[in-house]
């Protein structure tokens, strides 16, 4: 059976290199999509009975591992260094300085890497981390999955 839980949040970024509107500081409305996979818990005494796994329980751990992180952040490349320099300088702004150009791509990527290992068969019905889908725009996102 598989499961997905979406949460939304706001974070700006740039593309430095891109030949288009995508290297001017701008920022999108983010969607995070987790899905797991698992067997359906049979156990009559649990609060968790009939689900894979509790949706509050998804969201929670994506809330505070990733969403919390980056929502309302300026997600920049470590090499990015005007951009970096120039948020340093902005008094208590939040900024994650990332490894990688934070293209929808790159973010679904780190966004499966954080979370797969927090998702993990805790229940006894072989869960497991899916894929993370992130949106970027309502018409445009990435999937990150196992290879």
């Amino acid at each position: 059976m598989r499961i997905t839980r979406r949460l939304e949040f706001d974070a700006g970024h740039r593309i430095p290199n891109h030949q288009s509107q995508c290297r001017h500081l701008h920022g999108h409305r983010y969607a995070l999509e987790i899905t797991l996979s698992g067997g359906v818990i049979d156990a009559s005494e649990r609060p968790d009975d009939g689900m894979v796994m509790d949706f509050s329980e998804v969201k929670a751990i994506a809330k505070r591992h990733v969403v919390d992180l980056w929502d309302h952040a300026f997600l920049v490349w470590c090499k990015d260094l005007p951009v970096v320099g120039f948020l340093a300088s902005l008094p208590e702004h939040k900024t994650v300085v990332l490894d990688r150009v934070p293209t929808a791509e790159n973010l679904a990527s780190l966004a499966f890497a954080i979370l797969d290992p927090l998702y993990r068969d805790t229940y006894g019905n072989h869960l497991q981390l899916e894929r993370v889908r992130l949106y970027e725009t309502p018409n445009c996102w990435a999937d990150a999955g196992r290879p």
